[in-house]
């Protein structure tokens, strides 16, 4: 009976299924600073190169970024893009008569010849297949011309303000460009494609669709030759010189560079090798413990429930920056929740960008509130209305317990 008088109240005090009510306000706990780095940014020949932190976009060295080049085969990772957002991978496309030049790099596919959109994925990520780059164009827009469109319109609407596509290969064409910083923010949303991600770290691979099986191999060799480097595309044309986007990981950290216009391959993977080791070491690991914040606590009714994060926070970030958790806990829990139970959310800041998240969760088991708890809080918050209300179904409920007739004949037996 306690019971159901009890629940009559819950839609009142906006209680929510699951035991936690609608959030209230962040609560930002600044932490400190991080103690700085004195790496030197290395001595960069390319005219125009670029290195960020591939998870929150803030640029770590930059020479140039704006300035409009052609980018060669690094094309191709629009074409990549639009692959991704609109096929399956075991979708199949038949390859289109493709008069290639000796000087291209093709796949050799022969008209006709039908290959599944991940074949054709890898050879044009891997191998920078032409061929592969119109047949997935074609099977996609009906034609290149509609699908350099489509190009263009996603170039836009990513923010690639110094960028437009002229064709879907990379092709020298004075209407086809981009810059430094263009092609490190389109390499960064592209790395959240975990497809993506995995073709650009292999070195090689096998194609078992089409006429035959096929063996490609990785342009860019770092990727082989170097376990911290996984990703991501190389270009060349005499017009525009040798051009490498690399990505590398260490200890948490990630790191996206650009060279452009390098004067052979030798100095496109020095440079770019230079510039992932120095972006790397501008990262440090920092460790927050959850049992270490002092986090508010949340209340229900008259009892305080402590909360913590789900578990430690043990991100790589940049040296010398200002941290601070911002916590998003609940207005209200309802009990009984055990320990462990997630409420909210707990999310760390390097310099004002966020970085890693956990849970908010209970510290210790929430116990049930009494309804005499209940009726004392919601009087002692000024509630008198509701306190009464709850009061009276209470006395109500109890005076129809005392006439009971079981409880009656219990009395004249005594």
């Amino acid at each position: 009976m306690l019971a159901a008088a009890a629940a009559l109240i819950a839609p009142a005090v906006s209680l929510a299924a699951g035991g936690a009510g609608f959030a209230g306000p962040p609560v930002d706990s600044p932490l400190g600073t991080v103690p700085p780095g004195h790496a030197r940014p290395p001595s960069i020949h390319s005219p125009e190169a670029i290195v960020l932190d591939a998870t929150t976009g803030t640029v770590l060295y930059v020479k140039n970024p704006a300035a409009r080049r052609p980018i060669a085969s690094t094309t191709k990772l629009m074409t990549a893009l639009i692959t991704l957002q609109t096929t399956r991978p075991d979708q199949v496309m038949t390859a289109q008569p493709y008069p290639a030049t000796p000087s291209e790099s093709t796949l050799g596919l022969v008209p006709g010849e039908r290959m599944t959109v991940n074949d054709l994925l890898h050879a044009l990520l891997l191998a920078s297949a032409n061929d592969a780059a119109v047949t997935l164009a074609d099977g996609i827009s009906g034609s290149e011309k509609a699908f350099v469109a489509r190009m263009n319109a996603e170039a836009h609407r990513l923010g690639l303000h110094d960028t437009r596509y002229a064709n879907p290969v990379g092709l020298d064409d004075p209407n086809g460009y981009s810059s430094a910083r263009d092609l490190a923010t389109l390499t960064r949303h592209l790395l959240r494609d975990r497809r993506f991600a995995s073709i650009v770290d292999m070195s090689q691979a096998r194609l078992t669709s089409g006429a035959h099986p096929r063996k490609i191999v990785n342009s860019n060799d770092l990727v082989g030759t170097h376990r911290f480097v996984d990703a991501v595309k190389t270009g060349h044309t005499s017009h525009a010189g040798y051009i490498l986007m690399g990505a590398a990981h260490r200890d948490g950290a990630h790191v996206i560079s650009v060279v452009l216009d390098e004067p052979s391959q030798g100095a496109r993977d020095s440079e770019t090798l230079a510039l992932l080791r120095y972006g790397l070491g501008r990262f440090t690991r920092v460790t927050i413990h959850s049992r270490t914040i002092d986090l508010v606590n949340v209340k229900n009714y008259d009892l305080r429930a402590p909360l913590r994060p789900g578990h430690d926070l043990n991100p790589a970030v940049l040296r010398g920056s200002s941290l601070r958790l911002r916590i998003y806990p609940p207005i209200i829990v309802r009990g009984p929740l055990p320990a462990g139970y997630t409420v909210g959310d707990v999310t760390l800041y390097a310099n004002d960008q966020p970085v890693t998240r956990a849970p908010l969760v209970t510290a210790e088991r929430v116990p049930e509130a009494s309804l005499g708890r209940v009726i004392l809080i919601k009087l002692s918050n000024g509630d008198a209305a509701l306190g009464c209300g709850v009061l009276g179904v209470a006395l109500l409920l109890a005076l129809r317990v005392s006439r009971s007739p079981m409880l009656k004949r219990g009395r004249t037996g005594t």
